[in-house]
């Protein structure tokens, strides 16, 4: 099995945070970290070198890859914050993005400048929505 490159270190989490230089963001990421924690209900742990990740799930891919990956994730980079949500692209989602206020959405990847930018109750629910589809397709997948 390939060993995928970002994985859950024992990396220390407000150490991060701590070394980020800019005042607003750092506030933005202890706040998305609260966000998050309670949302998830698991305490931040760093992916890589810059991700802060909440939970775990294995997955397994209909190519045969597999591996681990946060529930929910997020990396305060420099530019922006890239928030990595699991969910399908459809009408749910499209509205709900409509409301969340000012980001750019990858594939997987929310991207957004500043917290104040959008509502956070949104984010919230987005949030809730892709734990949902992660346990739907990934845990109900090992069962069968």
């Amino acid at each position: 099995m390939v060993k995928n490159k970002t994985q859950e270190t024992t990396e220390n989490v407000a150490k991060f945070v701590e070394e980020i230089k800019d005042e607003n963001k750092r506030q933005d990421t202890h706040q998305l970290i609260q966000l998050f924690s309670q949302t998830t209900g698991h305490e931040p742990k760093m992916w890589g070198t810059d991700i802060i990740g909440f939970g775990s799930y294995h997955y397994k891919y209909a190519s045969g890859h597999e591996g681990d990956a946060a529930l929910i994730g997020f990396s305060p980079r420099k530019a922006q914050f890239s928030i990595y949500l699991s969910q399908p692209d459809n009408e749910k989602r499209a509205e709900k993005l409509n409301r969340l206020g000012k980001h750019k959405m990858g594939k997987g990847c929310l991207y957004i400048k500043k917290n104040s930018d959008i509502d956070l109750a949104i984010l919230k629910e987005l949030t809730q929505d892709s734990m949902n589809f992660v346990k739907e397709t990934y845990t109900e997948s090992k069962k069968g």
